[in-house]
């Protein structure tokens, strides 16, 4: 995970080393705005505001809902911020229904009880695949040991009850999707059958406990073959625990990348956690309630934006973004989102623009849909808030093109 500046100073100190395009010259009309936006297509919706004051910059049919695509995210990871805290971290758990006799055998089964943290996996993949940022199952083995356990009598069982077992969302029929991965209460290597992320499992929760299960027997301790699902018994105690990162980095994790195998497991947690359960609707159902508590809204259907029936207008985004900036979870959101021209999914973009390492933003796309929407930190102090979402989309590079050009509007103001 890369290490930045908390809080506006990393904006601030970027932005200072940034040259200005256009310096000194005003910033393009709403007029040049608006027809930017109509490069995406004749379904576009915009609203630009002053971040502080609400005053509105430039507004077209702001109050008519589109499909969100991924900006989806900025509702699912700002309620997980909001409703978990950006400190919390998600624990996974090993339990034991047995008693452990004076020869290390424990009499009884051990069960690896998921928490619903997307992050659990093994080295080898998350340094791969997720920049290093992971939680590590191995570091299981070693507390199972010191607990004094040498043989195990009973199973390993693998306990994914936290969700419901639907692999996917809405978009695919609920069943796995070659975008999201088999989702799971208790995920590994998301949702992989190996470290090297060519195929997925079948089930995730057996994988975790399968590879647990080797690393024991390879550290030493004898353990059944073959592990399997069971709920843990309510009278099993903790031998182990491990940690998920901070949610500030999952949500980072998830916005940066747009990633949607953490945005669908955290939306299952909401709904787990503060919901009627595991499962993507009631998380959804959370998240759109966190919404309207903050004057905003959202018609949630999943939490990653795949589904194209997640809809809001831009007026809704707007008021989330507003309202997240002046929330105690306020600065984990804002540097949640990629830095123009550095990071995750506009790395390349808004280069050489007054947008350039200027702005926080969230892109979305599916087909048809286009969507930006974020922040810019100005050099004359002001904080901006905007959404362009386009739908009716023809020509991707085209609706790019125009969200760039307003971003850099934006930034200039």
């Amino acid at each position: 995970m890369r290490r930045r500046l908390t809080g506006f100073a990393a904006i601030t100190v970027l932005a200072l080393l940034m040259p200005v395009a256009g310096a000194g010259a005003r910033a393009p009309s709403c007029a040049a705005m608006k027809a930017w936006l109509g490069q995406g297509g004749s379904a576009g919706g915009l609203l630009v505001v002053d971040a502080e004051t609400g005053e509105v910059a430039c507004r077209k049919v702001a109050s008519r809902r589109r499909s969100l695509a991924s900006n989806m995210k900025l509702f699912t990871t700002s309620t997980a911020l909001a409703r978990l805290g950006p400190d919390a971290r998600i624990a996974t758990k090993v339990m034991s229904d047995g008693a452990l006799d004076e020869n290390g055998v424990l009499r009884g089964s051990l069960y690896l009880q998921g928490g619903g943290d997307p992050a659990l996996g093994t080295p080898a993949f998350y340094e791969r695949f997720r920049g290093g940022l992971g939680t590590n199952l191995f570091s299981l083995k070693s507390q199972i040991r010191s607990a004094g356990i040498e043989a195990v009598t009973g199973r390993v069982y693998a306990d994914d009850t936290l969700f419901d077992r639907l692999r996917g969302v809405a978009d695919s029929g609920f069943g796995v999707s070659p975008y999201i991965g088999p989702l799971s209460g208790l995920a590994f290597n998301s949702g992989y059958s190996g470290p090297g992320g060519r195929s997925f499992a079948s089930d995730p929760a057996k994988t975790a406990a399968a590879t647990l299960a080797r690393a024991l027997r390879a550290a030493g301790v004898r353990v059944p073959a073959r592990p399997a699902l069971r709920a843990t018994p309510a009278r099993a105690r903790r031998v182990a625990v491990v940690r998920s990162p901070t949610v500030s980095q999952l949500a980072d994790a998830t916005n940066v990348p747009s990633n949607n195998f953490y945005a669908e497991t955290l939306v299952k947690l909401l709904g787990a956690r503060f919901g009627s359960g595991g499962s993507t609707a009631a998380g959804a159902a959370v998240v759109a309630g966190f919404a309207r508590g903050l004057g905003s809204g959202v018609h949630a259907v999943d939490g990653s934006g795949l589904t194209r029936s997640n809809r809001a207008s831009p007026a809704q985004v707007v008021a989330l973004l507003r309202a997240m900036r002046a929330s105690e979870a306020g600065d984990d959101f804002i540097q949640s989102l990629a830095l123009t021209g550095r990071e995750g999914t506009v790395a390349s973009r808004m280069d050489g623009t007054a947008a350039e390492g200027r702005c926080r933003t969230k892109t979305g796309t599916l087909t048809g849909v286009s969507a930006l929407s974020g922040y810019c930190f100005n050099r004359s102090g002001r904080v901006m808030a905007f959404s362009i979402l386009m739908n009716g989309v023809s020509n991707l590079s085209q609706a790019h093109d125009g969200q760039d050009r307003i971003a850099a509007a934006v930034a200039s103001y």
